[in-house]
């Protein structure tokens, strides 16, 4: 048997080889693996591990350098990194490595111990019994918990789901096993499943304050802000002065839409933690949000002066749009590009703002690079692939027919308030509806996930082995539970609301559940925000998304989702009824404001109103990457930004295909 041949197997081999001290065989095994398959992480690691007990330190950090390019956020990397700068007699380098190795797997407990004793021998009691604080609450999980805790921060999320699960049926009321399983819900996007686990778990633990931070990120994800309002307020409660409560209760605060609140909290944290980078760049979001643009970026250069290498701050900065760099701050960011002490997703943010820098100077050859450089890493750390996403569209092509929708009149529920603006995003999404947001009778609220959240319900568990039960359950669906979903979606999204008539629901992947949308809000507004489609790919390329969008770092997976988009819009304006979609191209708003306002306002049945006009003119918090932008008269500085990049763009085009012409069609 080869190492080639049974790759799998040669890995098992290599890996008994380590346990058993024979790391010449292990060197060995890893080798000829490597040799087929550069890229594997195990062989990596293996041969990284078994060069530096056989002493060739060179090797040993050549494979750690490979390993982390191609898995950037793995723990046991840094782990690895840290035993060998400890053994090369390089203290300084082990602490950051096994830092940064606790920073991306907590459970790691060899570099928690570490820590603990290379703190103590410089003298850093405090942080030394802190990190065997961790070694010991590590340890002390059952050893279950202790692998499902490694497999959540190394990527096997289903695996650890599944040994989880098996522990609470033998466990069922163990807080940590339910608060893990819970983090896990999250990260597959499970967030009712995760908020009743951290509720229960909360129940039974009321003192556990880890519980109740999990609680409140859940919270926030299914923006349920008050909710998560109410959290942070009670750990507020508990210690008012303490600045990490502090902080979250500003957090929850500004996600609740109590700016003044938010802030005069960010400032008391200040007040305790002078220069503290992750304040200074929360407090900077919240006064971009608030509109304070010049604060915002007084708030985001102090967070970028006290920690150059932390790439909030310096994309902060860029996200304005409306930030141009100077030459030093240029310099700056390409410096911190290049450092090695930069971590991963820091790396990332100070790419697309280099990007931005670039392209303002017109260096664009320059400026692609850059962005292409922030998007390959991030893609790095996503799972999206197009053919899953191409299965999707086609089975609601397959399954959402014109037949399923036939015979429906009367049922879901008849309120007539929202109103959909969905499609990609820089679609211009963010421009219709601070024009709607500014009629008397329309409330503007977030990009909101209740319709992506009834369908991960209708989709079930059984997802990974009926990809299809969600659309296909839609025909069985009976009059009532339309309805009931209907109505729930209107008081779910209640929260959001300030009174008037309408609101809007700006997610723009809700065109993948049009389907589900009519079927169960038959007199909702849905309305297609479209974009050519050069400008608005090449728009969401250079974008990076504070969540989601997984499409958009590879030209080639954003320009076969907008053509999948495309040709899923026209299947759905096919079997609906004529006239259900108006479809806005962003490129007619531009060239046509009045006439536009006009067209949305009477698709809606709304009179005309001037401040839809003067959209620009209300005053209003908006949250998206457009939030600059929608504050200015109208104007066409965005029109073919992707010009000067052609020469960059032929994978994209390709990729289009029809698309690129047909668009409008």
């Amino acid at each position: 048997m080869t190492a080639t041949a049974q790759p799998d197997q040669a890995l098992r081999e290599a890996q008994k080889a380590l346990q058993a001290g024979d790391f010449a065989s292990a060197a060995r095994l890893a080798d000829s693996l490597l040799a087929d398959r550069p890229d594997s992480q195990d062989a990596l690691y293996m041969a990284a591990v078994s060069a530096r007990y056989q002493g060739r330190h060179d090797a040993a950090l050549s494979h750690l350098a490979a390993l982390k390019r191609i898995a950037p956020d793995y723990g046991r990397a840094y782990q690895e990194e840290g035993h060998l700068k400890r053994a090369l007699g390089d203290m300084t380098g082990a602490v950051a490595a096994f830092e940064r190795a606790t920073r991306y797997n907590p459970s790691l407990a060899a570099s928690w111990t570490a820590l603990a004793d290379l703190y103590q021998q410089a003298g850093q009691l405090d942080a030394s019994a802190n990190a065997r604080a961790q070694a010991d609450r590590v340890r002390a999980l059952p050893r279950e918990l202790q692998a499902v805790t490694n497999h959540i921060h190394e990527g096997r999320v289903f695996r650890a789901e599944e040994i989880a699960r098996a522990f609470l049926q033998r466990h069922p009321t163990h807080v940590e096993g339910m608060r893990l399983l819970a983090d896990i819900g999250s990260r597959l996007g499970v967030q009712e499943d995760a908020d009743f686990l951290l509720e229960s778990a909360i129940d039974l633990d009321p003192e556990n304050i880890q519980l109740r931070l999990d609680y409140i990120q859940v919270l926030r994800k299914r923006q349920k802000f008050k909710e998560a309002l109410e959290q942070a307020r009670q750990l507020m409660a508990r210690d008012p002065d303490n600045p990490l409560f502090q902080s979250h209760f500003a957090i929850e605060s500004m996600q609740a839409g109590d700016y003044e609140t938010a802030l005069d909290y960010f400032d008391r944290v200040l007040a305790k933690l002078p220069g503290d980078a992750a304040t200074l760049v929360s407090r900077g979001h919240a006064l971009k949000t608030y509109g304070r643009t010049e604060d915002a970026i007084d708030s985001y250069r102090a967070a970028r002066d006290v920690a150059p290498g932390q790439g909030d701050a310096w994309y902060g900065l860029a996200n304005l749009k409306t930030y141009t760099f100077s030459d030093e701050e240029l310099a700056q960011l390409e410096a911190q590009f290049g450092s090695p002490d930069v971590d991963h997703m820091s790396r990332i943010h100070i790419a697309f703002a280099l990007g931005k820098a670039q392209e303002d100077r017109g260096n664009y050859d320059a400026a692609f690079a850059a962005y292409e450089k922030g998007n390959a890493l991030k893609h790095q750390t996503v799972r999206y692939t197009t053919e899953q996403m191409q299965a999707e569209f086609e089975a609601q092509k397959t399954i959402c027919t014109e037949d399923l929708f036939q015979g429906r009149d009367g049922t879901g529920c008849a309120a007539p308030d929202p109103i959909f603006i969905l499609g990609l995003p820089r679609a211009g999404s963010t421009l219709i509806e601070q024009i709607l947001a500014s009629h008397p009778d329309v409330d503007g609220t977030l990009e909101l996930p209740n319709i992506l959240s009834l369908a991960h319900r209708l989709r079930g568990r059984k997802q990974l082995t009926d990809r299809e039960r969600y659309p296909r359950i839609l025909h069985d669906l009976p009059a009532e539970e339309l309805r009931a979903l209907g109505e729930e979606y209107i008081e779910t999204t209640r929260i959001h609301r300030q009174g008037a008539a309408f609101f809007t629901d700006k997610m723009p992947n809700n065109f993948r559940h049009i389907g589900l949308i009519h079927l169960i809000l038959p007199n909702a507004k849905i309305i297609d925000a479209r974009r050519h489609p050069m400008d608005c790919c090449w728009s969401g390329f250079k974008q990076l998304f504070a969540e989601g969008q997984e499409f958009t770092y590879s030209l080639e997976d954003i320009g076969h989702y907008y053509r999948g988009y495309v040709d899923l819009m026209a299947h759905w304006e096919k079997v609906l009824p004529e006239g259900r979609i108006l479809r806005v191209q962003h490129e007619d708003v531009l060239d046509d404001l009045e006439g536009q306002v006009r067209r949305l306002l009477d698709y809606c049945g709304l009179p005309f109103d001037p401040a839809c006009v003067d959209f620009h003119k209300t005053d209003r918090a908006v949250r998206t990457a457009s939030s600059e932008q929608v504050r200015r008269p109208i104007n066409k500085s965005g029109v073919e930004q992707w010009r000067p990049y052609e020469a960059h763009l032929g994978d994209l085009k390709d990729a289009l295909g029809p698309a690129l012409t047909q668009y409008r069609n």
